[in-house]
């Protein structure tokens, strides 16, 4: 096998990309620059070793804590509780939420061994319990791993005395019913409000 045959079997590992796109990549990384490549390079050498998690929320990052643990702009009192460490940017994108983070790692999955032992739940419950927080916003995926999630976290923190919630779900913004999964349009009638 070739270093450049290698090269796309460990670019078709990546999410979403097949073979067809890793092959592209790699003929890409082939005509790109020595100054590019080299600093591609260093980037994902030394990946591992400069990110870490943050001991408070659990996201990716260089300093601990993060950004946003330490930002005393932020509301301390209101946290949301993600998967994943960039499902955080997805949110900051909106420019509408000014709380704080919890990074559970992923969603309960029971037919691919992850329960609540290998999720962020523990530190959790400990940020909950040592009181500051009066709201939680459960926004973990619309999937049946993110639904069983979030009740899971409900039942878990119901006498807390908190407010909880949950992202609404359901019809895009300038989207066709006549396009609409079944589902979704059944969450968009449960989650509608009043005008």
């Amino acid at each position: 096998m070739t270093v450049l045959d290698q090269l796309i079997r460990s670019l078709s590992r990546f999410p979403g990309v097949g073979k067809k796109s890793a092959t592209r990549m790699a003929y890409f990384l082939l005509q790109g620059d020595d100054e590019y490549l080299r600093g591609l390079s260093e980037q994902i050498g030394t990946l591992k070793a400069r990110i870490r998690r943050c001991s408070i929320c659990g996201i990716y990052t260089e300093a601990d804590p993060c950004d946003f643990c330490s930002d005393t702009r932020r509301d301390s009192r209101v946290l949301c509780v993600v998967e994943q460490s960039q499902d955080v940017g997805t949110i900051e994108a909106t420019r509408e939420y000014e709380g704080r983070y919890h990074i559970l790692g992923g969603s309960l999955s029971p037919i691919d061994g992850i329960g609540p032992a290998e999720l962020n739940i523990d530190s959790l419950l400990r940020r909950l319990k040592g009181g500051g927080i009066a709201e939680v916003i459960i926004a973990t995926n619309p999937t049946v791993e993110g639904d069983t999630t979030a009740l899971y976290l409900v039942n878990l923190v119901k006498d807390m005395g908190l407010t909880v919630s949950r992202l609404a779900s359901g019809l895009p913004v300038g989207g066709d019913l006549e396009y609409a999964d079944r589902l979704t349009l059944a969450r968009s009638l449960k989650g509608r409000t009043k005008m």
